[in-house]
């Protein structure tokens, strides 16, 4: 570090205790974020913070830094994460259409992640096999441990917090497809479209599956759109955020199709920018900046270089890109956005 954070223990000797053990620890890569680290631990110690709270902050960090450990061999491999009931039985439609997602995504080339436990979420890794499967559990005083595909694994997690466990499926995951459920079921999917809806997390592909013959997403539909749509406390373009379907392949390729000209996306100062696998014509820019004129806040949209921030952290710099002055709430209209520049693949 060339100089201080500026967040600090506001303890000169501590302080330079602090860059001391980097140094002595030889890191060079974001020093300053792991000096600050540091810093939060120190300083909550010299506040005298209740050993309860020390406790949750230690063993969230933990299970976070373990997970970041089991996924970064596999960082570059998309994967899916697949909910549903851990109640549903082996004989039920609802686990084999658990259990041919699983295997259609590995198919694909896709890894699959599910909660470890059993029913919809054994489903899933016995369809996608143990090599192409993340276990990410959570400890539970009346629930089974990790199912037989994935229990003796080192690509099995446990979590002892919920919202860790939360956070690693929202960061490690591509597309989720939900099946039929109970609470925990409607809480995830219900979360994620949220953090869509308010762009707390990246535009993902989210696939509600029922088995052929079934009612449940769609009984869910009707809800949402009488209870939410209708009383206007979500928009008609929040109905884009999701797919419904019966047909396991549709499903697969929903969440495929999704990244075949689409790569990821970065705020850069006021621009939002769209990484892509392909150049945009002058055509289709034409065609875009038309069809989403409401949420362009200003300009227009524009073929654009890497970006010095994306250069200087060597962020996908390869890969074209397209940018604009996005309004910041039409995030829903953004996954229209996406949709849009995937059919110019097709």
């Amino acid at each position: 570090m060339t100089s201080l954070p500026r967040y600090r223990t506001g303890k000169d000797p501590l302080d330079a205790a602090i860059m001391e053990l980097i140094d002595k620890a030889g890191l060079t890569h974001d020093t300053d974020l792991t000096f600050e680290m540091i810093v939060s631990a120190l300083r909550m110690g010299l506040e005298h913070v209740d050993r309860g709270d020390m406790k949750l902050v230690n063993n969230s960090l933990k299970e976070l830094r373990y997970s970041f450990h089991v996924f970064e061999t596999y960082r570059s491999t998309l994967k899916c994460s697949i909910f549903g009931s851990a109640r549903t039985k082996e004989d039920e439609p609802e686990y084999q259409s658990a259990k041919d997602l699983g295997a259609a995504m590995a198919a694909r080339d896709w890894m699959v992640m599910t909660g470890a436990g059993p029913g919809i979420m054994a489903a899933g890794l016995e369809g996608a096999g143990t090599e192409n499967s993340f276990g990410i559990n959570i400890v539970l005083p009346f629930e089974a441990s990790a199912n037989r595909f994935i229990a003796d694994d080192p690509k099995l997690i446990n979590f002892r917090y919920f919202f860790t466990r939360k956070l690693t499926f929202m960061k490690e995951s591509s597309a989720f497809a939900s099946l039929p459920g109970g609470f925990g079921t409607m809480d995830e999917a219900f979360e994620l479209l949220t953090l869509m809806q308010t762009g707390k997390t990246d535009i993902v592909p989210l696939v509600l599956l029922d088995p052929k013959g079934s009612t449940y997403w769609e009984r869910w539909r009707d809800f949402v759109t009488k209870e939410l749509l209708d009383a206007q406390l979500i928009s008609p373009a929040d109905m884009d955020l999701f797919l419904i379907t019966d047909d396991v392949d549709e499903a697969a390729d929903e969440m495929t199709q999704f990244y075949s000209t689409y790569h990821s996306s970065r705020a850069v100062g006021q621009r939002l920018v769209l990484r892509l696998k392909r150049e945009i014509s002058d055509e289709e820019l034409t065609e875009l900046n038309g069809e989403f004129a409401d949420i362009i806040k200003s300009g227009e949209i524009e073929r654009i270089d890497a970006t010095e921030s994306e250069v200087r952290d060597d962020d996908q710099v390869d890969l074209h890109r397209i940018a604009f002055h996005f309004n910041r709430h039409g995030y829903a209209r953004l996954r229209v956005l996406i949709n849009a520049l995937n059919r110019g693949n097709a």
